[in-house]
Formats: structure tokens, sequence, C-alpha cells
């Protein structure tokens, strides 16, 4: 059984990729006139600065607020500097097959600056937690526009999630699947060793607001990039955040698609799709896509040299 599913995970991955890939074709051969015909003056490439600029913060914001994590709610004793540096330079690996490479290196990079390496899985695997709660609880925001588009039952449905996954984060539920954990470990290392203590001292309410102005950073990116090719007006900005939100969730959920590409773009455009032209989202997403990498790539960069002027 076990061997059947590893085979299909592969498959399942090019499947999720093409299917996107494929909407994405068919939707830019429908709208390429569209497309090609918006210009961006000086006022569009201020608006993309500026959005380079919120996005890159957006992620100094998270590598922050991970290595706070590490620090305060767990304890470790490891440099922030370190740690923001360290997340900085493997966001970028996020877009390698298999789409956990820049976890590995976080892991790693912990450990190595002091902590352990329950705690350092523990902290990795919970930021996803937190971001996938601050994107619901942004959804929620345009509650009318979901009711209207999608009817009452996937309101309930993202206020499901969004308290599961504030119970699932609660310390009297990570602490026993911590514990459980540790002694796993220490089951399987020779009898004088003891596994240590993980525990989380304090719900993680920082950290969640971590992840909350990570995603309010990243909507403002791309409000700032939809600007740039079209202007809006401010009735329309719960729902661009609401349809960025759960676009950004899909494709940081979804496997087989690194980094989200595809999946992000097309869940956009059919997300909102029924509120503005079809070309005018694609272009938006594309150029979005193009800021969001740039970003990325800067902040590895800048870590990287400031790593090197510390030496």
């Amino acid at each position: 059984m076990k061997s059947a599913l590893s085979r299909l995970k592969p498959l399942i991955r090019w499947v999720i990729l093409g299917a996107s890939v494929f909407f994405l074709a068919g939707v830019l051969g429908q709208n390429w006139q569209n497309v090609t015909s918006f210009r961006l003056d000086g006022a569009g490439w201020a608006c993309l600065a500026i959005a380079l600029g919120i996005t890159l913060s957006a992620h100094i914001c998270a590598g922050w607020v991970w290595s706070q994590t590490l620090r305060r709610d767990f304890q470790q004793p490891v440099d922030s500097g370190q740690m923001i540096q360290a997340y900085l330079q493997t966001n970028i690996a996020k877009y390698l097959p298999g789409n956990v490479w820049h976890y590995y290196g976080r892991i790693k990079a912990a450990t190595t600056a002091g902590a352990s390496l329950e705690t350092a899985t523990v902290t990795v695997l919970l930021e996803p937690l937190l971001m996938a709660a601050a994107a619901l609880l942004i959804a929620l925001l345009a509650s009318k526009s979901i009711v209207a588009h999608y009817g009452s039952m996937a309101l309930w449905l993202q206020w499901l999630g969004f308290i599961g996954v504030l119970l699932a984060i609660h310390p009297r539920v990570l602490n026993p699947v911590m514990g459980y954990l540790g002694n796993l470990k220490q089951k399987t290392a020779s009898s004088s060793e003891n596994a240590p203590s993980v525990k989380l001292v304090r719900y993680p309410v920082l950290p969640f607001l971590g992840g909350l102005s990570f995603l309010l950073l990243r909507g403002a990116g791309f409000l700032a990039t939809f600007w740039a090719i079209a202007p809006f007006n401010s009735e329309q900005i719960p729902l661009l955040l609401s349809g960025f939100s759960l676009s950004w969730l899909v494709g940081f959920l979804v496997p087989g698609a690194p980094g989200g590409v595809g999946v992000f773009e097309a869940t956009a455009i059919a997300l909102l799709g029924r509120d503005f032209p079809t070309g005018l989202l694609l272009g938006s997403v594309a150029l979005y896509r193009l800021v969001s990498v740039t970003s990325e790539a800067m902040g590895a960069g800048l870590a990287w040299l400031d790593q090197q002027l510390g030496h």
C-alpha cells in the first residue's frame, strides 16, 4: 500500500501542475490581446517598486516571527539575526521539486544555531498552520461576497477551518503531540540518553499575529501590483484581499506545485473572475508572481550579503 502511494505521489504532482498550466494556457490564449494591450507608465512602475518593497518586508517579518517563536515560545538559545538570515536564504528553495527543501534548510539552520531537533521541527511545521489560519481570517473579511458568490456553506466551512486551526495550535493539543514524538525518539536512542522536553509555554499569539501581518503585507503587495495595471475602488479591497488570501492558501497547501506556481494563479482567476476582467486578472497575477520571486531572490541575496559582512 505504501509503495503504491509513493508511486502515485509524483503522478499526482504532475497532474496538478499540468492541469494548472493547461488552465492558464487556455485563459491566456483567449485573452492574449487584452494582456498584451497593458502598458505600464511611470506610476505603474512606481506601484511595482512599492509592491516589491512590501513583499520583501513580508518575508523579513516572517523570518523575525520564526526567530521569536524559537526564542520566546520555545525558549531556545538561538540568535534572531541568524534565524532571519536562514529564513530568507532558504525561502527560495521552495521552488525546488518536492516543495520541502526550505523546511529542511530551516530545521538544519535552527539545530546548528543551538535549537533541539524536535523544537526546530515543530516550529517549522507550526508556521503553515498559523499562516493558514491567518489566510482564512483575512478571507472572512469579504463574508458578504463569499455568501453572494458561493453560498453560506462556503462561509461556514471557512469558519470551521479557522476555528479548527486555532484549536490545533493550543498548547494542550500540541504539547501531548510533542511529548509523544519525544518518547519515540527516546525509545530509538540508547537507554542512557534522555529526550529533551519540548513544550509550548504559552498560546502562540505572537506567531499568529506575525502570520497575519505576513499575509496582510503580501496582500498589500498584490493590491499595489493590481493597481499598477488598473485602479480599483475602496469597496473592492476586501474582495481582492479575500481572493488573494484564498488563492495563496490553495497554492500553499496543494502538493505538486513548488511555491504554488500555477495553482495560485489559476485559483485567483477562478475566484475573482466574476468581478474583474479575465485579461486584467491574468496580467496582475503574472506580474505579482514576478514581484514575489524577485523579492525572495533579493531577500536571499541581502541575507547572504549581511552574513558576509558580519563575518
